[in-house]
């Protein structure tokens, strides 16, 4: 299992491109993994026949586990049938001298995404469960046992339960009320103390330390239950921690494009000729940069007793992909002109929307820049992209009656494009002095549009 991403400990194997006995080319995509960054597909390191596999689809391996053995004496087919020995979908044990995985990189249980969802979801505490799937792995019957429950189908939709488990409920005598601290809520407390997340061990939704419970869903007629994609399950959970761990903090500023707008006006059609496009939000890029060298702890990210303020201003820009909102990186941004901005923002967006954004495109963010388009809003507060300490969201442009000095020192009242822009920020470190600071140079560089282009 490769690195696959600074932050990535282990991966999940999504798919197996190959079968035990197929024969690869160096560099063929031999099998799909999914972390909580992107999917990617993961290339043969070397030519010859597959000899084992010794993970299945499903499973969670860390970084640096064993996936397959490749032959490499044997680079043509030959026409030989696997034993069944062989089959990964086989339930076999792992080989001698393989590796034995009996918890995940962290140090938790050895379970995947869904069976640790599932835990959540029925207050059971996977540090108490034995796994007897493959090197000691949870399984979805493990959980039920665990809850004192067998035969249970933990995929099917919400508002569907089993008239089995229906009828146990009702022979069952009534169970305890559960503690205050629920075994769900000490496993999150668990991941929320481990290193590097904060020390901070927030209620749980839905289940909450105290009394409050959210109502269980009454199914009516023309409703329609939409399963959490994968995507959509890693976007919520990176969304619930933002807002757990990080005391958010949003200030706002009112922005005059006159002179910005004007500057691209008179540019745009240059960059359209090389097929580029000239957007207010590169001079967003560029201003946030420049501000960012000035105010440098907005460019940082918490550790356990301690933060560290990057060298790097890598910003990541949110664009939309075929499978939700992604945020790919500029790298070190303020290096860069807005022509260099202007070709890197265009390369990540054409790349994320043709689904060919890598992981590393969404690793190693700093700082994030949110455009909602022109179907925009006045302003909104964003969630911060873990780990950073900040992200700036840029608001709808709209033509507005403003006061500026006339040449005698007069005032005037005149109709520009302006913008509303709104800097989150995380309160653990980054004070109001500082957010205040460096989203008001962010300003004042868009007005004085001082870019070249």
């Amino acid at each position: 299992m490769p690195q696959l991403g600074e932050s990535v400990s282990e991966g999940t194997i999504t798919k197996w491109l190959v079968k035990v006995g197929d024969v690869v080319k160096k560099d063929q995509a031999i099998v799909e993994i999914g972390t909580d960054k992107a999917d990617s597909e993961m290339p043969a390191p070397s030519a010859g026949r597959i000899a084992e596999i010794l993970v299945h689809e499903g499973d969670v391996v860390p970084v640096g586990g064993v996936l397959c053995k490749i032959d490499e004496k044997i680079t043509t087919v030959m026409n030989t049938t696997p034993s069944p020995a062989m089959d990964p979908h086989a339930s076999t044990q792992a080989a001698p001298n393989g590796p034995s995985y009996s918890k995940s990189a962290t140090g938790g249980a050895l379970a995947s995404p869904a069976q640790r969802r599932a835990a959540l979801d029925h207050d059971v505490n996977l540090a108490d469960v034995r796994g007897t799937g493959e090197y000691g792995r949870i399984t979805k019957d493990d959980v039920m046992r665990a809850r004192g429950v067998e035969g249970v189908d933990l995929d099917a939709p919400p508002h569907t339960e089993p008239p089995s488990l229906l009828a146990r409920a009702q022979e069952a005598p009534k169970a305890e009320p559960p503690p205050r601290t629920t075994p769900a809520a000490r496993e999150v407390a668990n991941l929320m103390n481990a290193p590097g997340a904060g020390g901070f061990v927030p209620p749980i939704p839905g289940k909450g330390f105290g009394a409050f419970k959210v109502p269980q869903y009454k199914p009516s007629p023309g409703d329609q239950v939409v399963p959490f994609t994968r995507r959509r399950r890693i976007t919520a959970d990176h969304m619930i921690y933002s807002k757990f761990s990080s005391p958010h903090v949003v200030t706002v500023a009112e922005i005059d494009l006159h002179k910005a707008a004007k500057l691209r006006e008179e540019n745009k059609d240059r960059y359209k000729k090389e097929g580029l496009s000239l957007t207010m939000l590169s001079f967003v890029v560029v201003a946030a940069a420049r501000a960012i060298r000035e105010t440098p702890t907005i460019n940082a990210r918490v550790l356990d007793d301690a933060y560290v303020i990057f060298k790097d201003v890598n910003i990541g820009v949110a664009v939309d992909s075929p499978d939700g909102l992604v945020v790919p990186v500029i790298r070190r941004a303020d290096e860069l002109g807005v022509r260099g901005i202007v070709r890197a923002i265009d390369d990540v967006a054409k790349r994320a929307k043709g689904g060919k954004i890598t992981i590393d495109d969404l690793s190693g963010a700093t700082f994030s820049v949110s455009n909602p388009g022109i179907k925009g809003n006045l302003f909104g507060g964003a969630i911060i992209n873990q780990p950073n300490v900040g992200i700036l969201r840029m608001g709808e442009i709209q033509k507005r009656v403003v006061v500026v000095e006339g040449p005698s020192g007069e005032d005037m009242m005149v109709i520009h494009p302006v913008m509303f822009m709104a800097l989150s920020y995380d309160h653990r470190i980054v004070d109001g002095v500082a957010a205040n600071a460096f989203l008001w140079r962010v300003t004042e560089i868009i007005e004085k549009a001082e870019f070249e282009v």
